[in-house]
């Protein structure tokens, strides 16, 4: 469901129109640090959620919810990124996204609004970043609040269900 387009750079010499104009991206954060989803990857957004724990699940996953009579696997962002867990009085976001024809509930510390990003703004991941979080980014923006890092759904969730199979 990740737009192609928004992974491209174009090479020099090339039309300017081959590259997309702008990327529609819901922003969140988790640990202070901001990432966005492509918007036509995003399903649904929840507050807090009561979650059912599945017995021998990865660590990542927090467990399943009910979403209108189907069944979301959850999985806590922070435990998947392997960092500090969510203060007790924050009980974190639910952003539902698809992937492989299953819903999946992504839980993160708040989510921002939608940016509509200019194409040619899209970089790669700096060489610097944490190996965990190059491990499921696509590529940054560079905004004015800092680095939005697109995380590309099927490599978060992919992980998972090697994980669990």
């Amino acid at each position: 469901m990740i737009n192609a387009n928004a992974n491209a750079r174009v090479p020099a010499g090339e039309p300017a129109a081959a590259q997309p104009k702008h990327n529609d991206v819901v922003s969140m954060t988790v640990a202070g640090q901001l990432f966005g989803i492509p918007v036509q990857a995003v399903q649904d957004v929840l507050g807090a959620q009561r979650i059912t724990r599945v017995p021998l699940a990865p660590g990542e996953v927090a467990g399943s919810l009910n979403l209108r009579g189907r069944i979301v696997t959850a999985i806590d962002v922070r435990k998947r990124l392997r960092l500090e867990p969510r203060a007790k009085d924050q009980p974190g976001m639910n952003v539902v996204v698809e992937s492989d024809g299953e819903l999946y509930s992504l839980i993160v510390d708040s989510v921002g609004e939608v940016l509509s990003l200019p194409g040619e703004a899209y970089e790669r991941n700096p060489a610097t970043l944490d190996p965990v979080w190059r491990e499921v980014s696509g590529g940054i923006y560079r905004l004015k609040e800092g680095l939005l890092l697109m995380v590309e759904v099927a490599r978060l969730i992919g992980q998972t269900r090697s994980e669990a199979a």
